[in-house]
């Protein structure tokens, strides 16, 4: 039985990434670390309590008291989920950001070398490379520049993985992916945000003109590209992670209108936000080529999927809006 350290595993991408190595991998243990900030639910994986390969522990990564006591139980693999990844969040207040995400990430890289960790997925975000023009994507060999608080500290994080392997020969691997929608996803973010505005029948807030483009993916599909690279990404590289699916803001939200019969009176066009980057595209032939990894789920598809998730989960949706989510570990675990 391997035992695998998945860090943020009750954040939307943590949560899934969770259930989906339970449902795939019968010999995997999932140790859990998750701090439970606002961003940490842990009710997404209520399903899965009591499950005998999964294990919760309430922990920061930015402990390292705390992060070398979990690594002592016999930990094989570390999936690096941990982050504060809200732009608007970054720009009001960037101390967060730069704790979690850069100093949390050197206490795990130097746990992964005191016991000697089989391997090391860091995952981080498109974000590190900056803005794009109106053609040319992403590709691995492409500069860092990021252009907010948070992508500068996933940039920082992503060379902090890099310099472990270079100097320490970890075996480290770093994935970069784009825009993920699905189930479980924090209501603050864009899709979640204007699926549940919308069935609700309440404005929807786009930025600017609504032409700022991304690549969206599922999350399913992007967790099979990290349970992948788990097993078969080199030591040492990057993995560009995408959907091939670019879409301006403002298509996809007639997309979400269209989907719900909502009209466009709904749109409200407010200020954009400091430095937004205009386009994002990534070009993911490096582990479609090396690993045979592709996007599954067709994006029209996935989006109408996630949109049945949250009109059939409007008491997870209350809890989340009302806070009361952050009562679940209480309950559970009687705040210990």
């Amino acid at each position: 039985m391997t035992t695998v350290l998945l860090t943020g595993g009750c954040g939307f991408i943590g949560s899934n990434l969770v259930r989906y190595l339970i449902e795939v991998e019968p010999d995997w243990t999932v140790v859990n670390f998750d701090a439970l900030t606002y961003a940490g639910n842990l009710a997404n994986l209520a399903d899965l309590e009591g499950h005998p390969r999964y294990r919760f522990i309430k922990g920061d990564i930015t402990d390292r008291e705390q992060v070398r006591e979990v690594m002592k139980q016999g930990v094989k693999i570390i999936l690096h989920l941990a982050a504060e990844s809200h732009v608007d969040r970054s720009i009001h207040d960037s101390g967060p950001f730069v704790r979690t995400n850069v100093l949390g990430t050197q206490i795990l890289l130097d746990g992964a070398r005191q016991f000697q960790i089989e391997r090391f997925i860091h995952v981080s975000t498109d974000e590190v490379y900056g803005s794009l023009g109106a053609t040319g994507s992403f590709t691995e060999d492409t500069p860092l520049a990021p252009n907010s608080p948070y992508a500068a500290s996933k940039a920082a994080s992503d060379l902090l993985v890099r310099s472990y392997h270079h100097t320490f020969a970890l075996p480290a691997v770093v994935t970069r992916c784009s825009n993920n929608y699905g189930p479980y996803q924090f209501p603050e973010k864009f899709l979640p945000l204007f699926i549940t505005n919308l069935i609700e029948g309440q404005a929807v807030p786009v930025y600017g003109d609504g032409l700022q483009v991304r690549d969206w993916i599922h999350v399913r599909d992007h967790c099979a590209a990290i349970h992948l690279v788990s097993k078969q990404g080199r030591a040492g590289q990057v993995y560009n992670i995408g959907g091939r699916c670019e879409k301006t803001n403002i298509e996809l939200t007639h997309l979400l209108l269209k989907i719900l019969d909502k009209p466009a009176s709904l749109i409200r066009h407010v200020t954009d936000r400091p430095g937004h980057d205009r386009r994002y595209a990534i070009d993911c032939s490096k582990i479609e080529n090396e690993l045979g990894w592709r996007p599954t789920i067709k994006f029209e598809e996935g989006l109408r999927e996630a949109v049945r998730w949250y009109q059939a989960n409007s008491e997870w949706l209350a809890s989340v809006r009302s806070g009361a989510y952050r009562q679940y570990y209480e309950r559970q675990y009687g705040g210990e």
